[in-house]
C-alpha cells in the first residue's frame, strides 16, 4: 500500500493533550479521556498516524472496540485521514477479533475451523437438555436461565470448568453448577459449536497454554489500541494483557483509551480495577489526561466535577470547558411535591422549549430504572409530544407488562381468548402442544371461550393429571381474584393475581440480569393502576396509550436509562428521580456496598455530562406506591453538587414527613405489595389531586383534563361531558375530573 505525505491539518486539528496522546507511540500509554474530550478523534488519529509515519503496516495494529458501530466509525475515520481504505486491518470488537483468531486455532480446543456460534435461544435449549440429562434438578427452583447467568459470569472471569476454585464455585442447583458447566462445554465441542462467551474464553486459554501461538501474535502485532478500557471484564483484560506483555519491553506498545469516571457496567462484568491498575500491569506506562471538554458549559462541568470528586477509586482529572461559548446557565435542581408533579414539570418544560424552536430530538429524559419511564411516557402522550424509548421497549410493550395485562384482561373479560392464550401456560403449567390443542378443539366444538373450555376440560380426562390440576387451580384462582376485585379493589386483586398465579415467582427465580428490572416494572404497573377507579377504567386507559402514532417522524423526545445514555449527548437533559433508594439504587447498595455507591455516583456523573447546554435534576418529596403515598428523601448526590454550579427551584420538601409512613418499594419488599392498600384508605394529601366537581360548565367551553390535556366541551349529559381534546380526540369523561381552562 502506498501512502502519501500527511495532510497539513491532520495533527493541527488536535489540542496539545490530544496531540501528545497521538504522538506518544513507544511503550504502554493510558489515555484518560473525560466526557466530551474527543476520545474517538484521538484513537482514530493515532491509528492513522501509526500508518502514515510508517511505524506499522495495517495488519500490524490490533484495534479493539466494544461495538460494531465504533469499529465502523474508526475504520471510516482512518480511511478519511489516509485518503484511501487500509486493507488487512485487525479492527473490530472483542468477540469479532477473537472469533477470527479462534478459527485459526480451533483444533487446540477440540473444535474445527467451521464451528458454529450459537445464538441465545440455541444456548438455552442446549443447557435445558444438559439439565434434563443430569436428572434430579428442580427446574422451577433452578431455571436454565439462572444457570446460564452463572456460567456466563465464570466465562467473563476467564474460568474454564477446570479453573473454578472452591472460592469461585456456585451453590446453584445444589452445588451442581460446575459439573453442569463441564457437561455443557463438552456438548458444545461435540456439536462443533461455541457460545459468545467461548470466543474470548477459548482464545485466552489458548494464549495461556500455547506459548508458540502467543509468540506468533507478539511478532504480528506491533501496536495495540483499545477503546473504552474501563468497560473490560476479566477475560477481556486477560486476553489483552497476554497479547501486550511482549518479552521485549520495547515492544509493549499498548494504548488504552478510557475514563475511570464512566465505568458503569459492573453488573455485566466490567471491572474498574482493570484501568486503575494499568501502571502496575505495565511498569513505566505514561498517562495522558484529556480534560478539555467540547460538549458542555462551564456550570455543567463544575457540577459533574464536584460530584465525581467524592469518589476515592479514581485516577483523577478535572474537566474544563474547551468550547468558546462555555458560559451558560447553572444546573437546575428542582424540588417537587410528588412524582406526578415531576412528570408535569418535565412535560411543560419540553413544551415550552419546543415553542421556542428547540428540537425535540435534543431533549432527553434520563432515568435510573426502566420502570420510571411510564409516568413520563403517559405525560408526553397527553401533551401530544412524540417520543421514543432508546435501548428498550415502551413501558406497555415490555413482555412482562404484556403478560400482566393479559392476566388482567382475562380477569375483567373471561371471553378474551387472545389474552387467555398468552397466559394459560405462563408460567409453565405442563400444558404441552397436545394439551393446548385439546383445549382449542373443545372451545371450537362447543363454541365457547377458551376460559370456559378450560373449566370444562378439567372435569374430564383429556389431560394428564399434572397439567389438569394446574389448569384447575388457575381457573379457581380467577374466580377467587374476581371476588377480591369486588371486595378489595382492582389494585389488591392484581397484586394477588400476580403473586398467586406464580408469575412473580417466575421472575424471582430468574437469575438473569434483567429479572430485577422486570419485577420493578410490575410494581410500577400496580402503581399506575392506583390512579384509576376500576379495572375497566385502567384497561381502557392502556388501550388508549397503546394507540399512539408510530410513524417514522424523526423529531421525538429521547427517553432512556442512564446506562443507555452513555456516549450520547443532548442540548437539554432532564434527570428525574434523584432520591435515596431510587438513585443511588438501594438494591445496588445492598449488593455492593461502598463500591456500588461509587459506581452509582459515576452513573450520576455520566448523566450530567450528557447535557450540552441545559441540565435539570429533579426529586420529589412523595411517590405513589400502590395507591398510597410514601415519603422520599432527596438523594445524597444533591448535597455533593457544588452550590456555585447549581440553582435550586421549587417548594420545600419538609412537609413530606407528615405523611403516614409506609414501606418503601425501593427497600426490598418481599412481594409485589409490601402493604396491600384497600381502596377505602384515603391519604389526606390526595385531596389536592381530586378537585371538587366542576360547576357551571357550558357547551363550547375550554377545559383541562389531567390525562387528556386541553379540550372543548361538545355536549353535557348530567355529570358526563363529551369533549374533543386537542391531542387525543373525542372522549366522554366525568365533570369532576376537568377544570376550566381559565383556572389552570
Amino acid at each position: 500500500m502506498s501512502l502519501s505525505a500527511a495532510p497539513p491539518d491532520y495533527l493541527a486539528r488536535l489540542n496539545p493533550e490530544q496531540r501528545q496522546a497521538v504522538e506518544t507511540l513507544d511503550g504502554p500509554l493510558l489515555v484518560l479521556a473525560g466526557a466530551g474530550t474527543g476520545k474517538t478523534s484521538v484513537l482514530t488519529t493515532r491509528f492513522a498516524h501509526l500508518l502514515m509515519t510508517g511505524r506499522a503496516r495495517p495488519w500490524q495494529v490490533l484495534a479493539v472496540t466494544f461495538t460494531n458501530k465504533a469499529a465502523r466509525e474508526m475504520r471510516e475515520r482512518v480511511a478519511a485521514i489516509l485518503g484511501q481504505t487500509a486493507e488487512g486491518l485487525w479492527l473490530g470488537t472483542f468477540h469479532a477479533l477473537c472469533a477470527r483468531m479462534l478459527r485459526r486455532h480451533a483444533e487446540l480446543v477440540g473444535l474445527k475451523s467451521n464451528f458454529t456460534i450459537l445464538d441465545t435461544d440455541d444456548q438455552m435449549r442446549l443447557l435445558k437438555q444438559i439439565m434434563e440429562a443430569a436428572g434430579g434438578i428442580d427446574t422451577k427452583r433452578w431455571p436454565a436461565a439462572g444457570l446460564m447467568a452463572v456460567i456466563q459470569r465464570w466465562k467473563d472471569r476467564g474460568l474454564t470448568p477446570a479453573r473454578i476454585t472452591p472460592a469461585e464455585d456456585s451453590d446453584y442447583a445444589n452445588n451442581r453448577a460446575r459439573s453442569l458447566y463441564e457437561a455443557y462445554q463438552r456438548r458444545l465441542v461435540e456439536l462443533n459449536a461455541t457460545d459468545f462467551g467461548d470466543l474470548l474464553l477459548h482464545m485466552a486459554e489458548i494464549l495461556r497454554s500455547h506459548p508458540d501461538v502467543l509468540a506468533d501474535y507478539h511478532r504480528s502485532f506491533r501496536y495495540i489500541l483499545v477503546d473504552e478500557y474501563q468497560d473490560t471484564n476479566l477475560v477481556q483484560y486477560l486476553w489483552l494483557r497476554l497479547l501486550a506483555q511482549h518479552e521485549d519491553p520495547a515492544r509493549r506498545n499498548i494504548c488504552c483509551v478510557g475514563d475511570d469516571d464512566q465505568s458503569i457496567y459492573s453488573w455485566r462484568g466490567a471491572e474498574i480495577e482493570n484501568i486503575l491498575r494499568f501502571e502496575k500491569d505495565f511498569p513505566g506506562a505514561r498517562i495522558v489526561r484529556l480534560e478539555s471538554n467540547y460538549r458542555s458549559t462551564k456550570p455543567i462541568l463544575a457540577a459533574a466535577a464536584g460530584l465525581i470528586a467524592k469518589n476515592a477509586g479514581r485516577l483523577g482529572k478535572t474537566l474544563r470547558p474547551g468550547r468558546k461559548d462555555a458560559e451558560g446557565e447553572k444546573v437546575r435542581v428542582v424540588s417537587l411535591w410528588d412524582s406526578e408533579e415531576e412528570a408535569r414539570m418535565v412535560g411543560e418544560r419540553i413544551e415550552q422549549a419546543q415553542r421556542r424552536g428547540h428540537p425535540l430530538s435534543q431533549c432527553a429524559i434520563l432515568v435510573r430504572a426502566g420502570f420510571q419511564t411510564r409516568s413520563f411516557e403517559e405525560r408526553l402522550i397527553t401533551l401530544g409530544l412524540p417520543y421514543r424509548v432508546v435501548g428498550g421497549l415502551k413501558f406497555y410493550e415490555r413482555a412482562e407488562i404484556r403478560d400482566a395485562m393479559a392476566y388482567l384482561r382475562v380477569l375483567h373479560q373471561p371471553a378474551d381468548d387472545l389474552a387467555f392464550e398468552r397466559i394459560v401456560n405462563t408460567p409453565k403449567r405442563g400444558l404441552g402442544d397436545s394439551g393446548l390443542r385439546a383445549l382449542a378443539t373443545l372451545a371450537r366444538a362447543e363454541q365457547i371461550p377458551l376460559a370456559r373450555a378450560a373449566e370444562r376440560i378439567t372435569e374430564a380426562d383429556a389431560l394428564k393429571p399434572k397439567p389438569r390440576t394446574a389448569l384447575r387451580e388457575l381457573m379457581q384462582g380467577f374466580a377467587r381474584w374476581r371476588q377480591v376485585n369486588e371486595t378489595e379493589g382492582h389494585v389488591v386483586a392484581a397484586a394477588t393475581l400476580l403473586d398467586e398465579s406464580g408469575y412473580t415467582d417466575m421472575w424471582k427465580a430468574d437469575r438473569s440480569p434483567e429479572a430485577p428490572g422486570r419485577l420493578d416494572n410490575l410494581k410500577e404497573l400496580l402503581r399506575a393502576m392506583g390512579d384509576y377507579a376500576s379495572l375497566a377504567g385502567f384497561l381502557d386507559h392502556v388501550a388508549l396509550v397503546m394507540e399512539t402514532d408510530e410513524n417514522a417522524e424523526a423529531e421525538r423526545v429521547q427517553l432512556m436509562t442512564l446506562h443507555a445514555a452513555k456516549g450520547l449527548e443532548f442540548d437539554t437533559v432532564f434527570l428525574p428521580g434523584w432520591e435515596e433508594g431510587l438513585f443511588p439504587s438501594q438494591r445496588s447498595l445492598d449488593e455492593g456496598g461502598d463500591k456500588a455507591l461509587e459506581e452509582e455516583r459515576r452513573l450520576a456523573y455520566v448523566g450530567i455530562t450528557r447535557a450540552r447546554r441545559t441540565a435539570i435534576i429533579s426529586h420529589a418529596a412523595n411517590r405513589r406506591i400502590y395507591g398510597n403515598w410514601t415519603s422520599a428523601i432527596p438523594s445524597r448526590f444533591l448535597d455533593e453538587l457544588p452550590e456555585e454550579a447549581i440553582s435550586r427551584e421549587g417548594q420545600s420538601t419538609q412537609r413530606s414527613n407528615r405523611l403516614a409512613e409506609t414501606p418503601s418499594v425501593f427497600t426490598g419488599a418481599q412481594g409485589l405489595l409490601a402493604r396491600r392498600p384497600r381502596l377505602t384508605e384515603v391519604n389526606p394529601w390526595d385531596q389536592r389531586e381530586r378537585p371538587p366537581r366542576a360547576t357551571s360548565l357550558a357547551k363550547g367551553e375550554r377545559v383541562f383534563h389531567e390525562k387528556f390535556g386541553y379540550g372543548t366541551i361538545n355536549d353535557i349529559d348530567e355529570d358526563r361531558l363529551d369533549i374533543t381534546f386537542d391531542h387525543t380526540g373525542a372522549k366522554r369523561v366525568l365533570d369532576r375530573f376537568v377544570r376550566k381552562a381559565s383556572e389552570v
